[in-house]
């Protein structure tokens, strides 16, 4: 048997020593690593409910500024949220203002607001919240959004004001929505041939007049304003949202549909040979491809439709005051045939003309004593080269709305001009183009003056050229108010992008609050 000597003693000591040592080492490592593991899980729940509480305060941002552009709610005061009773419908989305998207950038979240939720507040998932309205006294408002999700609370604030303007309450609009800093909506002549606009301008670029060019309204750019001593710069209006609409699906009559289904190709005085539908049918006011103006037509990629009546006499109307304009009757009033086309919407997918060689006037015909009001929704382009006019300037309305078409790069354009002898003169409508407005010989002798009653929108630009050796095309748009004034209702036009349903309230600037 081997003996135990001192010095084996000793060692076998100093193991049982470094084995301990070890042991509370590892315990000690462990123990930090569990701790470092529970704060890190611990982080990871605050942070996510600090993220949770954000995103609530965004949305009840955005809920109380669509209860701000809901009919009924006259004081924006009262579109508080979770605080007065108020019936939270779904969660919206976070909300969009005249400036873009509600930006989440360069807001800090604190969590100093310890006020507890109210028994109203808006309830969902594991998250809450509740906003409140101030007026400031300046036609704007602070909005006051607190999210809650767990222990944590976020409250953002944000300054609402009413959106000036939109597309269909301004004379001309031009959105400049491709951003292009050296955009310049442009106004000029000389004395009798000056460019003369009543209303409202807005230019998503610069603006310009020059010469004798006049404006009875307020001209408003994000860009400068050369030429007047009045206006404002730096603004932002909002543009249609088009997508929303979903025109191609919810429109009351699909004119291609309707020429697929019972089209006959025939001759008619309006001019040609041309495809044609029966009286009945909602889109009969249209003809198709009329050979005889293939040569207008032969460069353009879609079907082209000429707003005309086959089933009305054609009428020069040579004054071309309207006086003799070649009537369009729609179906169903004043005891024509077929379903009823007031108050309806007309999506063409193809091309919409204006255009007649037998007269230089087109109009509504009819004896409603309440009017007219129709739109017509083009995926394509659509081409005022003749003048139209309603029956009843008080009553009528017509919406002429040009969307683009992705596959066919040059659409969603409104073109002025007559291509051959500059017949246009004057127009009865509600214009707007998604991209653009183009002029089309409008330097001919016949078009020495346009003038619109009603307005000219374009998403991106109005780019008309009016000046042809030394001479000036005028322009003259006397803005038709009666919409922005709520006296009359044209079928689903589409709202203003950032601006809610209504288009009234939007979101100017933003900030953490308190």
């Amino acid at each position: 048997m081997r003996r135990r000597t001192k010095l084996n003693r000793r060692r076998r000591g100093s193991a049982t020593v470094a084995a301990l040592v070890s042991v509370v080492a590892f315990v000690g490592i462990t123990g930090a690593f569990l701790a470092m593991s529970a704060k890190s899980a611990q982080e990871r729940n605050d942070a996510g409910a600090r993220h949770r509480a954000f995103l609530a305060a965004s949305s009840g941002i955005a809920h109380t500024v669509a209860n701000m552009n809901t009919e009924g709610v006259d004081d924006p005061v009262q579109a508080k949220v979770g605080i007065t009773v108020v019936d939270p419908d779904a969660l919206l989305a976070v909300g969009q203002g005249s400036t873009g998207k509600l930006s989440l950038a360069g807001l800090e979240n604190k969590t100093s607001y310890t006020e507890e939720a109210p028994d109203t507040s808006v309830k969902f998932s594991k998250s809450s919240y509740w906003a409140d309205v101030v007026d400031n006294g300046d036609e704007t408002w602070t909005v006051s959004s607190t999210g809650s999700s767990g222990n944590a609370q976020v409250t953002l604030e944000v300054v609402v004001g009413s959106v000036a303007g939109g597309v269909f309450a301004n004379a001309i609009f031009a959105g400049n929505e491709d951003g292009d800093p050296l955009y310049e909506l442009q106004f000029s002549g000389t004395n009798a041939q000056a460019d003369e606009i009543i209303g409202d301008i807005y230019s998503g670029g610069n603006l310009k007049f020059t010469a004798h060019a006049s404006i009875d309204g307020e001209p408003r750019a994000k860009g400068y304003i050369h030429g007047t001593t009045k206006g404002q710069t730096g603004t932002s209006q909002p543009i249609p949202d088009l997508q929303c609409m979903n025109y191609e699906t919810t429109a009351d009559f699909d004119v291609a549909q309707l020429f697929q289904a019972s089209e006959t190709y025939q001759y008619d005085n309006a001019g040609g040979y041309a495809y044609q539908l029966p009286e009945a049918s909602p889109a009969h006011i249209f003809r198709k491809n009329p050979s005889d103006r293939s040569s207008e037509t032969s460069s353009t990629t879609k079907n082209d439709y000429f707003l005309e009546d086959p089933y009305e006499s054609v009428t020069s109307d040579s004054a071309q005051d309207g006086s003799n304009a070649y009537g369009v009757s729609i179906t169903g009033v004043s005891g024509e045939p077929g379903p009823n086309g007031n108050k309806k919407v007309y999506f063409i997918d193809g091309n919409l003309w204006l255009h007649n060689k037998r007269s230089f006037s087109l109009g509504l015909k009819h004896n409603e004593t309440n009017g007219v009001q129709i739109t017509f929704v083009v995926k394509g382009n659509i081409y005022f080269s003749d003048n139209f006019f309603y029956e009843d300037t008080d009553k009528d309305g017509v919406a002429f709305i040009a969307m683009e078409d992705e596959n066919v790069a040059d659409s969603g354009n409104i073109y002025l001009g007559d291509p051959e002898f500059g017949t246009l003169n004057r127009m009865h409508a509600f214009m707007y183009a998604q991209n653009d407005f183009y002029d089309y010989n409008l330097d001919a002798t016949g078009s020495s003056r346009v003038e619109v009653y009603g307005n000219m929108s374009a998403g991106n630009q109005v780019l008309i050229e009016r000046d042809f050796l030394g001479k000036h095309t005028k322009l003259k748009v006397d803005f038709d108010d009666r919409l922005a004034g709520e006296e009359l209702e044209l079928p689903s036009l589409p709202p203003m992008t950032g601006a809610g349903d209504g288009g009234s309230y939007a979101v100017q600037g933003w900030w953490h609050g308190n």
